[in-house]
C-alpha cells in the first residue's frame, strides 16, 4: 500500500497571523511578520504530526492510494479521514495500460474514522495479476483553517509554541494537553477489518 498526495499544503493555507497572534508576539510593528517563515514551519510540522496521530486530514486535499490488493472482496478502507469525494478508481496492469472503473460499482462509506469504498455488487473490481489499482479521493474538513474542528485546531497551536519554544523537539511525545484535545479523533485500534454500511 502507498499513500501519495496529490494537492499539498499551500503556506497561504497555514494561519500563521492567528499563530502569531496565539503567541503574543508584538503587533503594529514594521518587522513583526519577520519571523512568519519560522511559524510556518512549526505549524507545518505540528499539523504532520497531529494528522498521523489521529489519521485526519486537516486541510481538504486530494490523495491517492496506490494498492495491489483489496483488503477485503468486497470493502477496502482509506487510511485517512474524513473523506469527502472519490474522484477515480483505476485499474493498471504489468504493462502499464489503465483502465477507469465505472462509478457504479463502487461508493464511499462516510465514516469519520474508517471511511471506505465498497462495492455494489459482490465483489470490488478485480486488480490485474501483477498490476495495481489507484484510489483517488479527496478528505479533509474544509478548504481553510476555519474548517478544522476547534480541539484540534487548539491541539496544532499548542503542539506549534511547544516547538517554537522549544519545550518538544519534533519527534518528541506530544504533550499531555494536546492528547487530550485529539483523543475523541484518534481511531479505535480493531483487530477486524472494516464494516458494511
Amino acid at each position: 500500500m502507498d499513500l501519495i498526495e496529490t494537492s499539498g499544503l499551500a503556506a497561504t493555507d497555514l494561519p500563521v497571523a492567528a499563530f502569531r497572534a496565539h503567541l503574543r508576539l508584538g503587533t503594529g510593528f514594521a518587522n513583526e511578520t519577520a519571523f512568519d517563515a519560522e511559524l510556518a514551519h512549526y505549524i507545518a510540522a505540528a499539523i504532520a504530526r497531529i494528522e498521523a496521530r489521529t489519521g485526519k486530514a486537516l486541510f481538504q486535499r486530494g490523495y491517492r492510494l496506490v494498492l495491489q490488493d483489496w483488503k477485503m472482496p468486497d470493502a477496502q478502507p482509506l487510511p485517512v479521514a474524513p473523506v469527502s469525494t472519490i474522484q477515480a478508481i483505476t485499474t493498471k496492469n504489468r504493462s502499464g495500460t489503465t483502465r477507469l472503473i465505472a462509478p457504479e460499482l463502487y461508493r464511499l462509506i462516510c465514516d469519520r474514522h474508517r471511511p471506505q469504498v465498497i462495492a455494489m455488487g459482490t465483489t470490488l473490481p478485480t486488480i490485474p495479476s501483477g498490476g495495481q489499482v489507484e484510489v483517488d479521493f479527496t478528505a479533509g474538513f474544509g478548504g481553510s483553517w476555519d474548517s478544522v474542528p476547534d480541539d484540534l485546531a487548539q491541539a496544532v497551536f499548542l503542539f506549534s509554541a511547544a516547538l517554537y519554544e522549544g519545550r518538544a523537539g519534533a519527534e518528541a511525545r506530544l504533550p499531555p494537553l494536546v492528547e487530550a484535545l485529539i483523543a475523541r479523533w484518534v481511531p479505535m485500534r480493531l483487530t477486524a477489518g472494516g464494516h458494511r454500511g
